[in-house]
């Protein structure tokens, strides 16, 4: 049944009351203000002929302004008026159509000839003009909220919604869907206003207006259609159209429902999806929600998701960003949700490098060794774990560069899992693949743990035969055959070590070999190495270490009972490593190398200091050079300042041969005077 048959509902609201007032005492009351304002000139006019002749002149004079400028409105609206004034309805609906006839896209004047028509209680005039005026301007809405509110004003509520319908169809914006909301929520047509939201959401699918929507269902629907309306929201704005405001709205509701496990996942939801600028507001309302209405772990949660959407931001701008990766599953670590994990490490591994050189793999190979050790320790799972290593090898091309650590890692891996000859196998084949000293020296490591010693001999020798040069492997050979007790093999190592072309620390390896026969008590032995050393080089250093071997020899005939420190040092051994100090000193000079000469005075001198007498102290210090500032051109041709040394001896050295040039000098005058 239509609202009309039963007549407006009494509603409560002011505005309400004013419309249900009658037109027609609306329309009667401007006709008797129009009458009284017509009087007035009647008045002044002694009879019909004088006004006739006045009503001519005026006319005469409004058809003269009209023909001179006919665009002007202005003219031809107060020529209406002046002949409404004078109760002259016919001509004055002439000059309008007239008018319209020159500008029919003119609203004021559609205004104006649908306002003097209504006053004129012309109702079917007006609502024709109406009509006329929606037909050739649709798109203005002032003059559909003219149509509507006459025909409202009337009581006529079908017709007011036919008007709204035709309305409608030319999609208005959002005030004139909203005007025909309320005008059925006024008559309490519910299910109308409803069919209206729906339609309207359509044509203006703003947030906004589905939050209009929620909240009339809100106030005169039910929890459910309200989330009927939000549900509907949510899967049609989709994933790119998604606004916080509504996330934050229907999570309210819920929130006042008390349904607040409904309200978390609508946060968690929006804040999994909205990119980090799009939420801000999202993720204060979501703390300030698990505040109030959670527990420590929903504070956490809303911590997590506000660094998750971060991180996503992270990565979707750069895919190859491997630090962002790395925190991104560090974080989802702490979730402690497998899945998430899982889907982050796949994600990340999925960013190859754009390039095969190994500067750009190096932070990108550490993603599959974490997913590794998450997916073996965390996760247990063991099976996942050995694929991803095997995948991971697959993927590294080894014939321009390899990772030693992804190797070893997969060996230890199957060590863990007592797969013995499978992690054998896997840095065997390394090996053969690409042989480094690092895998050589895992794969010994792990036969070490092992206790299976031929292999790790077997493996030294491998390492030295790829890399003779390698000191650090020829001293853990020879480490090796010492803790197991076999001298002659460990004094072999060392022998055949040294005999090596080209070493890349062979100051280490000596070092090592003479130690090495100083700890086995072969002082002889490592007399005769610094011998063979002191043929390869003259480094100051050398000198010292072996005057210092030279004062650490124990003394054979000091009691057993006393320890090597309380051992006095006995004038022998003073001798000899004065000796040695000696004879570099003469080398250096001879050499003319003033810095070396330096160094070894000063060790000299501390060695004195501490064993020698007075007498061996002063002669030592009376060695000691002085430093002076000389200048020299330099590369570039500048004079440039340095610190040179003079030594005692020189200096007398140079000032007894001056002193024989001057004597010479002066013969020679004396021999010139006397010719």
């Amino acid at each position: 049944m239509e609202s009309s048959s039963r007549g407006p509902p009494r509603v409560k609201n002011k505005q309400a009351s004013e419309i249900q007032i009658s037109a027609e005492q609306l329309l009667r009351e401007a006709v008797d203000r129009q009458e009284t304002a017509v009087q007035a000139p009647t008045q002044r006019f002694a009879d019909l002929e004088e006004l006739h002749e006045y009503q001519g002149r005026k006319r005469k004079e409004f058809e003269d302004y009209v023909r001179r400028n006919r665009i002007n409105m202005n003219n031809w609206m107060r020529y209406a008026a002046w002949e409404l004034e004078q109760k002259e309805f016919r001509r004055a609906r002439s000059i309008f159509e007239r008018a319209l006839d020159v500008d029919p896209t003119s609203v004021v004047l559609w205004i104006r000839y649908i306002e003097a028509e209504m006053k004129t209680r012309n109702i079917n005039h007006a609502r024709n003009l109406l009509d006329r005026a929606v037909t050739i301007l649709p798109r203005i809405d002032k003059l559909w909220y003219k149509y509507v509110y006459m025909e409202e004003m009337l009581g006529n509520v079908p017709g007011t919604r036919q008007v709204f319908e035709r309305w409608m169809s030319w999609e208005p914006d959002e005030n004139a869907w909203s005007a025909y909301i309320k005008m059925e929520i006024r008559y309490r047509e519910f299910d109308r206003a409803r069919a209206i939201f729906e339609r309207f959401t359509v044509v203006h699918p703003e947030p906004k207006n589905w939050i209009k929507w929620s909240r009339f269902e809100e106030e005169n629907g039910t929890a459910d259609t309200v989330r009927d309306v939000f549900g509907l929201a949510v899967e049609t704005l989709g994933d790119d159209f998604m606004d916080e405001k509504l996330f934050m709205a229907y999570a309210r509701f819920e929130s006042k429902l008390k349904e607040y496990e409904r309200a978390r996942a609508i946060y968690k939801y929006a804040l999994d999806r909205m990119p980090r600028s799009q939420s801000m507001n999202l993720h204060k309302a979501y703390t300030t929600f698990e505040k109030q209405f959670g527990d420590s772990t929903g504070v956490e949660d809303v911590v997590l998701a506000k660094r998750r959407v971060q991180y996503e931001e992270l990565v979707k701008e750069n895919p190859k960003n491997y630090d962002a990766w790395f925190d991104y599953a560090r974080l989802e670590e702490t979730s402690r949700d497998m899945g998430r994990i899982q889907d982050v490490y796949e994600r990340a591994i999925a960013q190859i490098p754009p390039s095969q050189e190994k500067r750009h793999w190096r932070r990108y190979i550490y993603l599959w060794i974490f997913y590794a050790l998450w997916a073996e320790m965390d996760n247990n799972d063991v099976e996942r774990a050995r694929q991803i290593y095997q995948e991971c090898l697959k993927l590294i091309p080894h014939k321009k560069f390899t990772f030693a650590k992804v190797w070893l890692l997969k060996a230890q891996f199957e060590v863990r899992q007592l797969q013995i000859q499978t992690a054998r196998k896997t840095l065997g084949q390394a090996i053969g693949m690409c042989p480094k000293d690092k895998l050589f020296k895992g794969y010994i490591e792990i036969e070490k743990s092992l206790f299976e010693f031929s292999r790790c001999r077997t493996l030294y020798e491998k390492l030295i035969e790829f890399n003779p040069s390698n000191c650090q492997a020829w001293i853990d050979f020879s480490v090796l055959e010492t803790s197991l007790a076999d001298i002659d093999r460990a004094r072999a190592v060392f022998a055949l070590a040294v005999e090596q072309e080209q070493l890349d620390m062979p100051e280490l390896l000596w070092k090592a070999y003479i130690d090495f026969e100083e700890s086995e008590g072969e002082y002889d032995n490592a007399r005769a190495l610094y011998e063979r050393l002191l043929e390869k080089t003259d480094h100051p250093k050398v000198w010292i270490s072996y005057a210092h071997f030279e004062i650490n020899i124990p003394d054979p005939d000091a009691p057993e009972d006393e320890t090597e420190e309380d051992a006095p040092i006995s004038n022998e051994t003073k001798v000899r490593a004065r000796s040695i100090f000696e004879r570099a000193y003469n080398i250096f000079k001879e050499k003319d190398l003033s810095e070396e000469r330096v160094a070894l005075l000063n060790a000299w001198k501390s060695f004195e200091q501490m064993y020698g007498s007075e007498e061996e102290q002063d002669k030592v210090e009376k060695m000691m050079p002085r430093r002076r500032r000389r200048k020299r051109v330099a590369d570039d041709g500048q004079e440039e300042e340095y610190f040179d040394y003079v030594f005692p001896a020189d200096d007398q050295r140079e000032a007894g041969l001056s002193k024989l040039l001057a004597m010479a000098q002066k013969w020679k005058e004396g021999q010139n005077g006397d010719a």
